[in-house]
């Protein structure tokens, strides 16, 4: 049974996820001291976190980031808060989806079993425990790890679907459809913008490996990883 951790002051909210959510047999826990949300966090060790973004002591952002330094597990924010700004925040800070209240209860359940699907079930990164190398480069996808000789940095289960495609067709252009169908099964509710948000990210995932200007961005096409990158250390 999947675990959901349901970080929302909105004590009626709460009530209603949990009431709708637990038909499809999931397990809920709700935070109820929002001074100890990392504590309950990892003594649930949920398979996803639905968060919002206006909470009591810290903000929502901040506690994704705590959470990311102990989890790669799936965050997906749950806000009133629609300015594309906040949504831009939220996967910088390690988010993987970003929904706007008021919303369809359907519309949170599509995106979490395409969040669990991915993470876990028959899409999951993780499923053939293999790698991938370019040059000196290792994308280790079981371990959501981007390793260049000792040097490791980790990554999200989206970052690690965007380095995928991008290094198995290193040298040639991606289409941004060809990463979004890759990335999520449930297109119509993606804003174009949110990929923007994880190229940035990749980027800076290669910049820790001192990887500059290898991923480019063609116009109108898509995104393509150039090879000849230095082996500067």
């Amino acid at each position: 049974m999947f675990k959901i951790f349901i970080v929302e002051d909105d004590a009626k909210l709460v009530s209603l996820l949990k009431d709708f959510l637990s038909k499809y047999e999931y397990e809920i826990n709700a935070v109820t001291d929002f001074s100890t949300v990392l504590e309950q966090f990892e003594q649930f060790e949920p398979h996803i976190v639905l968060l919002d973004v206006n909470l009591p002591k810290y903000d929502g952002y901040y506690w994704c980031r705590q959470i990311r330094k102990k989890s790669t597990c799936p965050i997906l924010f749950v806000s009133a808060r629609d300015a594309k700004m906040d949504q831009v925040m939220a996967l910088e800070n390690g988010a993987d989806d970003y929904i706007t209240k008021p919303f369809e209860y359907e519309i949170v359940l599509a995106k979490i079993k395409s969040q669990l699907r991915r993470a876990y079930g028959s899409y999951a990164a993780n499923q053939n425990g293999w790698t991938l190398k370019v040059n000196d480069l290792v994308l280790d996808v079981e371990r959501l790890e981007l390793r260049q000789g000792n040097r490791k940095v980790e990554l999200s289960h989206t970052e690690a679907r965007i380095l995928e495609e991008l290094m198995k067709k290193a040298d040639r252009v991606v289409s941004r459809e060809r990463l979004l169908e890759k990335i999520w099964d449930d297109q119509v509710f993606v804003d174009d913008n949110t990929l923007n948000v994880y190229i940035t990210r990749v980027r800076k995932k290669l910049a820790q490996h001192h990887i500059q200007d290898a991923l480019q961005t063609v116009r109108g096409k898509g995104y393509q990883l150039k090879t000849n990158w230095g082996n500067e250390d």
